[in-house]
């Protein structure tokens, strides 16, 4: 079986720092693209970061400049490093991975349980 865990959530204050990670565990014989979304109350969950295998990223717009993602596949493991937060950062992130695990042909897509950020003003 193939887990995904994240840790690294807590609270902070404007413009403070916080570091997530997100660990794969499991039969896992490779990972393709990893991310990391958010959902604050009230709203839909959104993308915030994605990183490929080979390590192509992309941001939303509203943390670029700020957020920084980044994986070690030796490890199954991907980071979001968020400087400079903002109260609008407040919400539940989660992380996802593609993953190709023995004996299956194609990837299935794995979910965390959250980890909650919450900005301070």
């Amino acid at each position: 079986q193939v887990q995904v865990v994240e840790s690294g959530g807590g609270l902070v204050q404007v413009g403070g720092s916080l570091r997530l990670s997100c660990a794969a565990s499991g039969r896992i014989r490779r990972i393709e693209d990893m991310g990391w979304y958010r959902q604050a109350p009230g709203k839909q969950r959104e993308l915030v970061a994605t990183i490929s295998n080979g390590g192509t990223t992309t941001y939303a717009d509203s943390v670029k400049d700020r957020f920084t993602i980044a994986r070690d596949n030796a490890q199954n493991t991907v980071y979001l490093q968020m400087n400079g937060l903002k109260p609008e950062d407040t919400a539940v992130y989660y992380c996802n991975a593609a993953i190709k695990s023995y004996g299956r042909f194609s990837p299935d897509l794995y979910w965390g349980q959250g980890t909650q950020v919450t900005v301070s003003s």
